[in-house]
């Protein structure tokens, strides 16, 4: 044990806190602002008297929407629910805002039902509403945080705190898991846009500001009296600074670091009255943060004095050692309140009250957790405040996307725009002809990012953002509106000679797992737009290159062709921004200053190892001197690109390979080049167009059995992915259906083979089955070396030009 500040008996000797345990006398100590009044510690230790045990562990587990009924809310007594970035009301994640307000009192009638005898506990309603209500449809989206910490405006985040906390209230939720205090140290980190710095101090100037805006002022005792929510700071701790960035991964730095940089965005949070915190997938020195006491309850609780509750993330426990998802009594001792468990809830539920009767988890730690999840509801006003539709701000469906709410995303998305390069072309002259290129350009969803509708943010379309503005959109009407025109032509094409071109590329939306990346390098399929800038000023246009981007990545390429480059981040729904500051006034001033700083450091090649490019806080502005350029190196990025990807443009991933055979380990053979064949002959293997020439695979099997597998010698750990919707995808095309197919993963010894149906189809249609359904069915997901495995029996022929792992099947496979 650490010695934590306390006199040692006489004889002992003081020892060093072992692997992942911290000291909690180097930590700061701080003073939670939010004192309980008499009448609520009166009223809560009344009902916690009352209580019987199943109500006591139904107030510590949580549940996702997807996975749980307003009657099983009120059979079980939770606490609350939570809402995934892939669930919604009835199904339906893009369900319209009064679903949402109306699902809300169907949850919160049944958890105050005491027709049962019961105490009838108000349930509480969190959601991932990181960059406003981004759940639902027409809500305003703000930047994501790594643009508002380029925005260096604390008073800012309060403002967008206090919009977001009336859009949530509009469809009847009361809790945020906001704001991300993350300080990402290594930006191939697929969060890494989540935090706002990787400056600590940076990162703590808007803790507080965010968490003012959310709940109000830590003197609050009813903040659903007042247009508030409870807000979350999270993850707890050092989830951004993983080794290699590596999403849910072990930190192995120094204590002291693990405080000075992770840490310091805890006062300001505790100071301002922070009603929860939510506890990190990752590890310290290789214990799981969901597990670690000595930090969870011996730092944060007791030396930090946070008073809220603490809730784990979305199934952390269940990597807790010696716990699984169905059971872990480890984090409730080590100091989580609340269990995050999705769809785990009700075995979670089970093994706790097993426990609890048995006498294995202390009655003393059930009451301290219930104890502190009812302060924060007696907080809220959530015994007095009525059902979800009878509260302030419900059902004023005109406040999702308000002028007002948009007016401060917009004054954000100027506030966060970065400048690296201007050799005199901008401002845009707004009488002129502008031509505006790139695949980035109209795509609201891609400009907005992750945690957008869903949670990867992906497969959304225009029409999904009533009120919002694209970026080209924006440029358009500013030119417009100074008398000039706008085209868009997404390859730069174009059959008038523009007087300048905006060419908007970066980044595609992503959130955790699939935002991990090998190298600091824009993948190689999103370089399309460089040759696009390469075109344009070979005829004298003058390029701006706009940059949708979650993190500083190498595009030296871009740099080096365009003649002006700006970081938009990414902006979120108010897409006018933009050409708020790209545009000028007729006399050709500008009507804004770049304004925006790098939040973190710009890399100078794909692996950091040649330094930095642009330093934390570099940005031009409108009255930097252009200078004269000097061109930067290029590095052949071709084969950087998305680790999940496993095969691609008729190719196995590097390191993999691919294998066919009849389904006996003597006649397989590995596919190096085309045509080949293999069992005999019985099955022929062809190229196949696919997005590009050649870029799947066929395989026609004459009769019997046949495997397709992609292999990869060093095996790959997917267990992280089965607490999530991760999916193993692969697209296909069928010209002859097979008898019968089964997907699969495994080792060479051991596949765990799922039945699925294999179709004839005249299109390409991209299968998907989530990794858990393997965990489920026996397999073992921590090291796999052959994760793909596509088994047939019977006449067939298909192609597959794509395999991978994501989120957007367009036929999800069951899991039997």
């Amino acid at each position: 044990m650490a010695d934590n500040g306390a006199t040692s008996p006489i004889g002992a000797v003081a020892t060093a806190p072992g692997a992942g345990e911290a000291d909690p006398s180097i930590w700061p100590e701080y003073d939670y602002p939010v004192t309980v009044p008499a009448e609520d510690r009166a009223m809560i230790a009344d009902l916690l008297a009352r209580m019987t045990l199943e109500e006591k562990i139904g107030q510590l587990v949580q549940a996702d929407l997807c996975c749980v009924t307003p009657e099983d809310v009120k059979t079980y007594n939770l606490g609350s629910i939570l809402v995934g970035g892939n669930s919604g009301p009835n199904g339906n994640d893009l369900a319209p805002a009064p679903d949402w307000l109306a699902a809300a009192d169907d949850f919160y009638e049944e958890s105050v039902d005491k027709t049962d005898g019961g105490v009838g506990i108000p349930i509480v309603w969190g959601t991932d509403a990181v960059h406003g209500h981004s759940n639902i449809v027409g809500a305003t989206l703000f930047p994501h945080n790594i643009g508002l910490g380029a925005a260096r405006d604390p008073e800012l985040i309060e403002r967008i705190g206090a919009a977001t906390a009336k859009e949530i209230r509009v469809t009847g939720q009361e809790w945020t898991f906001a704001p991300t205090v993350a300080v990402p140290q290594d930006f191939r980190w697929g969060r890494s846009y989540e935090g706002y710095s990787s400056d600590p101090e940076l990162v703590a100037s808007y803790v507080g500001a965010m968490v003012r805006g959310l709940q109000g002022p830590p003197s609050n005792d009813n903040l659903l009296a007042g247009p508030y929510v409870i807000a979350s700071t999270k993850h707890f701790l050092a989830d951004g600074g993983t080794d290699g960035g590596v999403d849910q991964g072990d930190s192995s730095i120094s204590e002291q670091a693990l405080r000075d940089i992770h840490g310091a965005p805890y006062g300001p949070a505790i100071a301002e009255g922070v009603s929860t915190v939510m506890v990190s997938f990752s590890s310290w020195e290789g214990v799981k943060m969901t597990g670690n006491k000595s930090l969870v309850t011996d730092v944060l609780k007791d030396r930090m004095d946070f008073g809220g509750f603490v809730v784990s993330d979305w199934n952390a426990h269940g990597q807790v050692a010696g716990c699984t998802n169905e059971s872990c009594p480890q984090a409730l001792m080590a100091g989580v309140d609340m269990y995050m468990a999705p769809d785990t809830w009700k075995p979670i539920y089970e093994d706790l009250l097993d426990k609890a009767r048995a006498g294995s988890i202390p009655m003393e730690r059930i009451d301290q957790a219930v104890t502190k999840i009812l302060e924060v509801k007696a907080r809220l006003g959530l015994f007095d405040a009525g059902k979800p539709s009878d509260r302030a701000l419900s059902g004023e469906y005109d406040l999702l996307g308000a002028p007002e709410h948009r007016a401060i995303a917009r004054e954000a998305v100027r506030k966060s725009l970065v400048m690296l390069k201007n050799q005199g072309v901008l401002p845009i002259a707004p009488g002129g002809r502008l031509l505006v290129a790139g695949d980035g350009a109209d795509d609201i969803a891609r400009q907005s990012g992750g945690w957008t509708l869903s949670w990867q943010g992906t497969g959304l379309s225009n029409d999904l953002f009533p009120g919002a503005t694209s970026i080209y959109t924006g440029l358009k009407n500013a030119v417009e509106q100074g008398g000039g025109s706008a085209v868009l032509s997404p390859d730069g094409s174009f059959t008038e000679r523009p007087d300048a071109a905006i060419v908007v590329f970066g980044e595609t939306p992503y959130a955790e797992f699939q935002g991990d990346r090998d190298t600091l390098a824009l993948d190689a399929d999103l370089t399309a737009p460089y040759a696009t800038m390469e075109r344009l000023k070979a005829q004298g246009i003058p390029v701006i290159a706009v940059m949708i981007t979650g993190r500083p990545l190498y595009v030296n390429d871009a740099l080096n062709e365009a003649d002006a480059f700006v970081v938009a981040w990414l902006p979120g729904s108010e897409g006018g921004g933009i050409a708020d500051v790209l545009v000028g006034k007729a006399d050709g001033s500008p009507r804004y200053d770049f304004a925006g700083k790098l939040p973190a450091a710009w890399p100078r090649t794909p692996d950091m190892a040649d330094g930095v490019l642009y330093p934390f806080g570099y940005g031009l502005t409108y009255t930097s001197a252009p200078g004269a350029w000097s061109t930067l190196p290029e590095v052949d990025t071709s084969a950087a690109g998305d680790a999940r990807v496993w095969f691609t443009n008729g190719n196995p991933a590097a390191s993999w390979s691919l294998l066919v055979d009849g389904r006996t380990a003597t006649d397989q053979i590995r596919v190096t080049t085309v045509p080949a064949e293999a069992a005999n002959g019985r099955i022929r293997v062809t190229a196949e167009n696919f997005v590009v020439q050649e870029g799947a695979r066929r395989f026609a099997v004459e009769s019997g059995a046949a495997g397709v597998t992609l292999r990869n010698f060093e095996a790959i750990d997917l267990d992280r992915e089965t607490n999530a919707d991760i999916q193993l995808l692969f697209t296909a095309k069928v010209w002859d259906a097979p008898d019968s197919a089964t997907i699969g993963t495994g080792t060479a010894d051991d596949e765990t083979q799922i039945t699925m149906n294999l179709p004839e189809s005249t299109d390409w249609v991209r299968y998907g089955i989530p990794l858990k359904c393997f965990r489920q069915n026996g397999a073992d997901m921590t090291a796999l070396t052959h994760p793909f495995v596509l088994s047939t029996m019977g006449k067939t022929d298909y192609a597959i030009g794509e395999v991978r792992l994501g989120t957007d099947a367009e036929v999800v496979l069951p899991c039997s």
